[in-house]
């Protein structure tokens, strides 16, 4: 446990840790890079990398997605994005990428006001999948309980289901008549229940402690996120007061995955780190302790013909009421090849964040993922 510091007579607080904060150790013994596998199995699905490139219409578009999975990897499409929002959102797209900065979360906030179209969503699901690759679609908690019943039929191949925080318990009054809503049965979605009819592998979060994650797991999901996404775009410590320390939530959630994997008698869950994971050395120390996989989201802004045009935002930036983003710019570095595969002409992590990956992994004398998570670090 970590140690617990007072913060004042009446409140104890617990000490935790970012990814700035600590730091791989090299073994006695190093491996040649081309020895080092990295990939990555979740479910029936195997990837030549431990990336998802996160939900986030900046830089996942239906072309983006058959790229990445035509490289061997998985980009997640946000299912209640632009892309199942408009036809063709090109002008919308023209517009974000062109507004003034200052003036974002209203301009967000006008384009996401257009509904949901369910047909959009299947059609975006078709197209993807017609082109031969994984199919990975995210919704919130409140997007499966509008849309699921609707697309249900023609279901991505993975479905994530991510908010700021996603609880395997949320208490809410509705009045004395609760509505069913499909497998879910409630305007609040039932997570458990959900899981188990779905028909395919659900990954869900963000979460950030142990109990939260333990709790995840045992609705039957497939993976497990810790963080909630938005990464450099997110302004959720300043509106909400809430942040999660990554390192520490990582370490917290893999303890919960081991003891859920002695619980159910051999099922395990995978850990996917989701925020602050900007530079491939962030990507390196997330699985060092204890992730599987990583989401990737601002280093894939910088690619050439990311679909935000070098700005990255949120759709919590968007929301009606409480914008929790920002609209941030990024310069471009690469294509979205060299980014993820290599190769790199930068010293800064922003490119090849296989290659750094694979080369971390040698230098510190693992050769797969799991054999990584017990990759000795020091704390800064």
């Amino acid at each position: 446990m970590s140690a617990q510091r007072e913060i004042g007579r009446g409140k104890q607080g617990r000490e935790a840790l970012l990814l700035d904060d600590i730091a791989l150790v090299p073994s006695r013994r190093t491996r040649d890079p081309d020895a080092v596998n990295l990939q990555w199995r979740i479910d029936a699905f195997t990837f030549e990398f431990p990336f998802l490139v996160a939900p986030m219409d900046a830089v996942v578009d239906p072309t983006v997605a058959v790229a990445v999975g035509r490289l061997g990897g998985v980009a997640v499409l946000d299912l209640e994005g632009l892309w199942s929002r408009y036809e063709d959102p090109s002008a919308v797209l023209a517009e974000l990428r062109g507004m003034d900065a200052a003036a974002g979360n209203r301009v967000l906030q006008r384009s996401y006001a257009a509904p949901v179209i369910p047909s959009l969503i299947r059609e975006r699901i078709a197209g993807i999948r017609a082109a031969g690759v994984t199919v990975a679609g995210a919704l919130s908690p409140a997007g499966v309980v509008e849309h699921w019943d609707a697309i249900r039929a023609t279901p991505p191949d993975l479905l994530i289901i991510r908010g700021t925080t996603v609880s395997a318990e949320h208490v809410a009054d509705h009045g004395p008549e609760p509505v069913a809503h499909g497998p879910q049965l409630g305007p609040v979605l039932n997570l458990k229940r959900f899981v188990y009819d779905a028909e395919v592998p659900v990954i869900v979060g963000g979460c950030a402690s142990y109990q939260a994650a333990l709790h995840l797991m045992r609705t039957g999901a497939a993976g497990v996120l810790v963080g909630f996404g938005g990464g450099a775009s997110h302004t959720t410590a300043d509106v909400l007061g809430i942040r999660v320390p990554m390192a520490t939530a990582i370490s917290d959630v893999a303890a919960a995955r081991r003891d859920y994997l002695d619980e159910s008698q051999g099922r395990y869950v995978h850990v996917i780190a989701d925020g602050g994971i900007g530079r491939t050395g962030d990507v390196a120390k997330a699985l060092a302790v204890g992730a599987d996989a990583v989401m990737l989201g601002s280093p894939l802004a910088r690619a050439a013909g990311a679909p935000g045009g070098g700005r990255l935002w949120g759709r919590e930036a968007a929301h009606p009421e409480l914008p929790r983003g920002s609209v941030v710019d990024f310069p471009t570095v690469g294509t979205l090849a060299e980014v993820l595969t290599g190769p790199s002409n930068r010293s800064d992590g922003t490119m090849n964040f296989t290659g750094a990956l694979r080369r971390a992994m040698a230098l510190t004398g693992y050769r797969d993922l799991k054999e990584f998570q017990r990759c000795e670090v020091t704390v800064g």
